[in-house]
């Protein structure tokens, strides 16, 4: 059962439902369940959610919500998102909680990887 007043799910939009699938399976190794043609659901270590086939795409340009994900290697993140196809919009940059790059998956939707600072 998911806990009280914790976010349980997460829906983005996708113009490219397989596209979008073959990226996180390959990068954040998610596994997908599809409901029909226009949506399908994922699970990942901590979240579940899914994707809605739309021409729209979540980014901060517009004031969307930044999913921020974690990772203790970010350059073989990095590394990892542009094999599958991301493109990196900000380049691994400092900041005062350590060091963060964005990019955009397939469908164009903005999201970020962290890591703790450069010791």
């Amino acid at each position: 059962m998911p806990a009280h007043e914790t976010i349980n799910y997460l829906q983005f939009p996708v113009r490219d439902l397989d596209a979008s699938k073959q990226f996180f399976s390959s990068v954040f190794a998610w596994s997908f369940t599809d409901y029909g043609p226009d949506y399908t659901t994922f699970s990942a270590p901590g979240i579940e959610g899914g994707f809605f086939r739309s021409p729209l795409a979540s980014n901060t340009e517009t004031g969307a919500v930044l999913v921020v994900f974690y990772s203790q290697q970010i350059e073989n993140t990095l590394a990892k998102v542009i094999a599958a196809g991301g493109e990196v919009i900000k380049p691994i940059f400092s900041f005062p909680g350590g060091r963060r790059f964005h990019f955009k998956e397939p469908s164009g939707n903005e999201l970020a990887v962290w890591s703790e600072p450069e010791v």
